[in-house]
């Protein structure tokens, strides 16, 4: 068993295979964190806690005449607001006698082998790993409250995952005001902050700085997860980097709005609190009833960030993600967006088809414009009827055609929205999320439709399963093109409003499920405007998400490598478009787009039928490289080897087999130089005592150096051992022209 009671020191220690987390219960029965990281041999670590009288930290009631001791200062397990704790909390509630305290205290616990699922909401499933559960039950006896923390251990993959439930037994309704899922304090650690922010079209762009003594928050007021602030941090010794260093990664699994809360305190311990946001949130909860917040992902490295990252890559790709998808080759495939935008017919489709399988693609999807009265982005949504005045055809048509092929087929969607201009609309302008009697705020011309109505789901459930019976498709990219504004239902009274934003999340969840459930063979992309609700709460149900709608090559290097600090490859869409490319304007040599979309589940986006005879032949070239190297990319472990520094000139990447007997080097240079530096890149996670060989390099530039005017690569059949490449690197000739590119596989000899 992986969670071990101490009876006499009332030590609980959650033990992975190299960390150990510790909670305390007290003797007046209040739950203390006391410690997460390496492995500490039970030690009970309450001793990091020092009874200091600190100025205007108040004692509980047991305590008052032993000022040492204070809710504002102990390290809390799971914070409440109102009793003396005057930090970021975890609880917020206001009674029915109009008082905002609680104050939890020790009830009992249960340690069993398996889980409990949060009913309604993502979470990392058990699948073949041994998990365990600790169910930490706490109360506040005069508020009628009960607090269940459920811990989930994953032994064998340095994992804990947490959820809550918080359950009414007063007899009275209560009101929830912040009803986070995992509060963790740091006693003994100076840490950096590591988050993620962006913007539509450049999301995940890592920004790293020392925790103060300010409350720093990351959070979403915008419906969704967002382009602008991913829930998940990093926490972080201050000299920790890729490849050394203590790091603790929070990662919320939950597809709304959301804030992660990191305070340093008077007395130097850090907080981080992450959940639901609190800004748009209250929720009504009667006597008797429960409600569940999101489940969180806990990982700890003391081997830097890199090392963090293959926690979450593996627990993601293995455990979150929809198990259907997780050993099968994805195929590679050709969207027909960003080569015709709306303009389409069925023989334009068709015509598409062929010239796409010519190059080697395995399937074709259909993107936005095949339903309704779709022409552009003024009408149609919420219409999921095929425009047969588009598509005289029919869609089974266009299907069978692309089977014919030997290709699969996909169709896109945007299930949670509706236009003004739609035969939904008309018959239910109640259904969208508005104001009474104000206009709404538009976004792309388009409205949200109100998710927290079950009528809804039912509409969407049933006019989205009619297409999918109607054809051949085997896949969707579910996608969410606005943030959320006017967020009022009509379906609940005045003082349930403070409840839409998270029941429209359970609603979206609801129809990904039943979707799921009817349709099991056909897989959902992920996608909101691109990477607008990247993270783990979607890929629950889709095992891949489209990363940006941003598909220019240099941009993409930098928003893929921000998504990789938490999110494995195997989520990552990742396509080559055309080029100039359409939103930069920028020419980029066609095999530098493909290295660089290889960093993901790889596709194109584009108008095959444009392609010259020379470019379908290279697109061949690079979907078999890609094939060939499938696993090798898929669940390799990811290396990021450039720096900030680095990549002021190159970026580079690779993969490496968990075997350590194949490995993929990447670079890409972004600042073409005269008279530059030689690249020496290291590698790691290879057998340093093995010898290893190029086999094969694929390059965008047929002159690699000044001096290579034949244009041949000569580095197939070099042999290099392990040990130089991971200590002294690979030194690249210097590359020229726009943005030159190289891909080296090495094998184990």
């Amino acid at each position: 068993m992986s969670i071990v009671f101490d009876e006499k020191s009332k030590v609980f220690s959650l033990i992975t295979r190299n960390t150990e987390y510790q909670i305390k219960i007290n003797e007046i029965g209040m739950a203390l964190h006391t410690y997460y990281g390496k492995k500490v041999a039970g030690q009970d670590m309450s001793y990091l806690y020092r009874e200091l009288d600190r100025g205007f930290s108040g004692n509980p009631y047991e305590y008052r005449n032993k000022r040492g001791v204070s809710a504002d200062t102990l390290p809390q397990e799971y914070s409440t607001d109102g009793a003396g704790d005057y930090r970021v909390s975890a609880l917020s509630v206001r009674l029915a006698n109009g008082s905002g305290t609680a104050d939890l205290r020790y009830r009992g616990h249960d340690i069993f082998s398996g889980r409990e699922n949060p009913k309604g909401l993502p979470y990392v499933r058990a699948e073949g790993d041994k998990a365990d559960t600790l169910k930490l039950t706490l109360e506040d006896k005069i508020a009628g409250l009960c607090v269940t923390l459920f811990y989930q251990v994953f032994e064998e993959k340095d994992i804990i995952s947490r959820y809550t439930v918080i359950r009414n037994e007063s007899g009275e309704a209560v009101s929830l005001n912040k009803a986070a899922s995992v509060c963790v304090d740091f006693m003994e650690k100076d840490l950096d902050l590591i988050h993620f922010h962006g913007r539509h079209a450049f999301e995940r762009q890592p920004e790293r700085k020392r925790v103060g003594h300010e409350i720093s928050r990351i959070s979403s007021k915008r419906g969704t997860s967002s382009h602008h602030n991913n829930p998940f941090v990093i926490l972080c010794d201050r000299n920790t980097d890729e490849w050394q260093g203590d790091s603790y990664g929070v990662m919320l699994m939950y597809s709304g709005e959301h804030a992660e809360e990191v305070e340093k305190d008077q007395a130097g311990t850090i907080r981080v609190v992450s959940g639901i946001s609190d800004d748009h949130f209250s929720w009504k909860l009667g006597d008797g009833e429960e409600f569940v917040t999101p489940e969180a992902i806990l990982a700890f490295s003391d081997k830097g960030l890199s090392e963090l990252s293959f926690l979450f890559h593996r627990i993601i790709r293995e455990n979150v993600c929809p198990k259907e998808f997780r050993d099968i080759k994805r195929p590679v495939l050709m969207n027909n967006w960003e080569g015709t935008y709306f303009d389409f017919d069925d023989d334009k489709i068709m015509e598409i088809a062929d010239s796409a399988k010519k190059a080697g693609c395995e399937m074709l999807v259909l993107d936005d414009g095949w339903f309704g009265s779709r022409n552009d982005d003024h009408a149609g949504l919420g219409d999921w009827v095929v425009n047969r005045n588009k598509l005289v055809k029919g869609m089974d048509a266009i299907a069978d055609h692309v089977e014919s092929l030997g290709m699969k087929f996909g169709l896109w969607f945007e299930p949670e929205m509706v236009n003004e201009d739609s035969d939904l609309y008309r018959a239910h302008p109640d259904w969208a999320l508005t104001d009474p009697d104000r206009k709404p705020v538009m976004g792309r011309d388009q409205l949200v439709l109100d998710m927290s109505r079950e009528e809804v789901v039912d509409y969407l459930y049933e006019s989205i399963s009619a297409v999918l019976r109607s054809a051949k498709i085997s896949y969707v990219k579910w996608d969410f093109n606005r943030s959320l504004s006017n967020v009022f239902s009509r379906g609940l009274p005045a003082e349930r409003q403070g409840e839409v934003a998270h029941r429209f999340v359970l609603g979206s969840y609801s129809l990904m499920e039943r979707l799921r459930d009817s349709f099991p063979d056909v897989m959902i992309e992920g996608c909101s405007g691109g990477g607008g609700r990247f993270d783990a709460g979607i890929l629950f149900y889709s095992p891949q998400i489209w990363c940006s709608d941003n598909t220019e090559a240099i941009n993409r290097l930098k928003i893929q490598k921000g998504t990789t600090y938490g999110y494995p490859i195997s989520t990552i869409g990742s396509h080559v478009s055309a080029s100039p490319n359409h939103q930069t304007g920028r020419e980029v040599p066609l095999m530098t787009r493909a290295i660089i979309a290889m960093a993901g589940t790889f596709g194109y986006e584009l108008d095959p039928r444009k392609l010259s005879a020379d470019e379908k032949t290279m697109i061949r070239e690079q979907i078999g490289t890609f094939n060939r190297y499938y696993d090798l990319i898929q669940r390799g472990k990811y290396l990021r080897l450039s720096d900030e520094r680095d990549e002021e000139y190159y970026t580079s990447w690779g993969f490496v087999s968990d075997d350590k007997s194949e490995a993929l080097l990447n670079l890409v240079v972004t600042d073409v130089r005269a008279n530059p530096e030689v690249m020496y890149v290291r590698l790691r996670g290879l057998d340093p005592e093995a010898m290893y060989e190029v086999d094969n390099c694929i390059s965008s530039s047929e002159k690699v150096t000044e001096n290579d005017a034949g244009g041949k690569l000569d580095k197939i059949g070099q042999v290099f051992s392990g040990a130089a490449l991971m200590n002294a690197g690979y030194a690249f000739d210097p590359m020229f022209g726009s943005y030159p590119a190289i891909q080296l596989h090495f094998r184990k000899k």
